[in-house]
């Protein structure tokens, strides 16, 4: 407990440096992720409908999965330096994979039966892929998008270590003092972040889950 009171009164005492530091994070969350989505989904998409890009996109983007956060932002460096923008491509790239997978393995989980009947129906490629593909694909594609959230999330701490600044910077400090109240000053709000965002996105995920498929 004092050293949660040593933490408040730390935070209190830097409070312009925490919200900053904040806003900061917010933007090394939020980049990343709205670049995701804009990329990732369209290639999700085009990997569930063809067998030769998800070959190519699931190896390349798999890949990545499989190296240390902070490997792939040190390997920024020698072509971005140390800054926010070479933080931000790192982070970028971390969020790409379960956003891409989720969306293809969504799109890939629909019974082609249903198309087959939407079409004869009379429905278009495009119709039916906004009114059939997309809400039974969605709860599996906002599964991926909370997983890549909380990831970002956590990553983004790493971005201190290159010069991106954000709440990893106090986590660093403390380490650097060795002072556990300064850590939590950082470690507090990501923690934070980070169950914001399971909550909410688990709470979306139910929401567009199909009325047929709910507990």
């Amino acid at each position: 407990m004092n050293v949660l009171s040593q933490a408040y009164t730390y935070a209190a005492d830097n409070s312009d440096q925490l919200i900053t530091a904040l806003g900061q994070h917010l933007m090394l969350v939020a980049i990343p992720l709205a670049i995701g989505l804009v990329v990732g989904l369209p290639l999700g998409l085009l990997s569930a409908r063809s067998r030769a890009a998800s070959t190519v996109l699931m190896n390349t983007f798999n890949s990545l999965r499989v190296i240390p956060s902070l490997a792939i932002l040190f390997l920024a460096i020698p072509y971005f330096g140390l800054s926010f923008e070479s933080a931000a491509i790192a982070l970028t790239l971390l969020v790409m994979p379960p956003i891409l997978i989720s969306t293809d393995v969504g799109f890939r989980g629909i019974d082609p039966a249903i198309r087959e009947a939407a079409f004869g129906m009379g429905m278009t490629s495009g119709q039916v892929l906004r009114q059939i593909e997309i809400p039974l694909a969605l709860p599996v594609i906002v599964a991926g998008i909370k997983t890549a959230t909380i990831e970002v999330i956590a990553s983004a701490t790493l971005a201190a270590f290159i010069g991106g600044g954000g709440l990893g910077s106090f986590i660093t400090l403390g380490f650097a003092l060795y002072d556990n109240a300064v850590l939590l000053v950082g470690a507090i709000p990501v923690a934070i972040l980070a169950l914001i965002a399971e909550l909410s996105l688990s709470s979306l995920q139910r929401a567009v889950q199909p009325p047929t498929s709910r507990a």
